[in-house]
C-alpha cells in the first residue's frame, strides 16, 4: 500500500522567522543555516552535559524503589530523550491536515526506527568491543517483537485510527511484560 502523498501544489507556505523576513534571500538562507547550526551545537553541548547525570539519576531511582534500572530507564527515558520529536509531532497533529498528520506520524516513526536502530548498533558495537557478557536476551528479544509488531502496522495500515493509536499505545507496556516473562518465566537473561 502507497503512503499518503503530500499535495505539492497546495502545500503550506514557508515560515520565516520575522527578525529574518526583511533580508534578500539569499542572506535568510545564510542566517537559517548558521541559526540551526548554532542550535545543533547548543543543543548538543547540552547533551553532553546532563545526559551522564541523567543517567545516574536513572539508576539511582531505580536504586531507591527496588525496581531494575532497566524499567526505570525503559519508562522515563524515552519521554525526555525524545521530547523534541514528540512536540513536532503534536504540533503538526494540532493542525489536523492530512498533510500535518502524515507529517507528525511519520516524525513518530522515523524517530523510533532511528531510535532502535541506531541506538542498537552502538549497543551491540560496544558489548563487542568492550567484550561485555551478553545478559540482554529478554530486552533484545522484547524490542524486536515489538519493532516488527509496528512496522507491520505501519506498512499495512494506510489510516491511523483511534483503535490503532490504543493498540500501538499497549505495545509499550507489552514490551515490559515481554521482558519479565523472559527474564521470570522463561529464564533468559
Amino acid at each position: 500500500k502507497d503512503l499518503p502523498k503530500y499535495d505539492e501544489d497546495h502545500g503550506e507556505e514557508e515560515q520565516m522567522p520575522e527578525d529574518l523576513a526583511h533580508l534578500s534571500p539569499r542572506q535568510q538562507m545564510c542566517r537559517v543555516i548558521w541559526r540551526s547550526l548554532w542550535m545543533m551545537g547548543a543543543g548538543t553541548f547540552l547533551v553532553l552535559i546532563f545526559s551522564d547525570p541523567m543517567v545516574d539519576c536513572l539508576g539511582e531511582l531505580g536504586k531507591r524503589l527496588d525496581i531494575s534500572p532497566f524499567y526505570v530507564s525503559f519508562v522515563l527515558a524515552p519521554f525526555a530523550s525524545n521530547a523534541s520529536e514528540l512536540l513536532a509531532a503534536y504540533t503538526y497533529a494540532c493542525k489536523k491536515t492530512e498533510a500535518n498528520m502524515t507529517t507528525s506520524l511519520s516524525t513518530l516513526l522515523g524517530a523510533a526506527c532511528m531510535n532502535n536502530t541506531f541506538v542498537f548498533a552502538i549497543f551491540l558495537a560496544l558489548v563487542y568491543k568492550q567484550g561485555l557478557a551478553w545478559q540482554f536476551t529478554a530486552e533484545t528479544l522484547s524490542m524486536i517483537l515489538i519493532q516488527w509488531i509496528i512496522g507491520i502496522l505501519a506498512i499495512t495500515s494506510k489510516t491511523q485510527t483511534v483503535f490503532t493509536s490504543v493498540f500501538i499505545l499497549a505495545c509499550y507496556p507489552l514490551c515490559l511484560f515481554v521482558v519479565w516473562f523472559c527474564e521470570n518465566i522463561l529464564g533468559l537473561d
